[in-house]
């Protein structure tokens, strides 16, 4: 399996995982200019734009490269606050009233077994904020 097929697995797992808490999927891998958008969801009150970060490892085990959402950088919150803007900026009509949000979702996989059992997944509402 390749990086990106891995990356797949993680982002099915979090719409799966929001859907199950009453998200309404808008948008998946959305890219805005040379940004990608991971997930667009919304509820009844909020459009949420989701970053994922999937790894190979049980969230409550220490890691060499740390916790998934700390590869969120200051690079990347950047990239997703000047495409979030842009998205906003481009879709304003069909928003309507709902409040934007920017979150990370972790997801954390078994690697042993075949197709990667999702383990957990962790959501940080409101995680990247200008």
């Amino acid at each position: 399996m390749n990086k990106r097929e891995f990356g797949w697995i993680g982002e099915a797992s979090a719409e799966e995982y929001l859907n199950a808490r009453g998200f309404e999927t808008v948008g998946k891998n959305v890219y805005v200019g040379r940004c990608e958008i991971d997930l667009i969801v919304k509820s009844d009150t909020h459009i949420l734009f989701i970053e994922v970060k999937t790894r190979k490892q049980l969230p409550d085990v220490r890691s060499v490269y740390g916790r998934p959402a700390t590869a969120v950088n200051t690079a990347k919150r950047n990239n997703l606050l000047t495409a979030v803007r842009r998205y906003i900026h481009e879709n304003r009509e069909s928003l309507c009233e709902l409040q934007p949000r920017i979150d990370i979702v972790e997801v954390y996989v078994d690697p042993r077994c075949d197709g990667y059992r999702v383990l957990d997944v962790k959501h940080f509402p409101n995680a990247v904020h200008p």
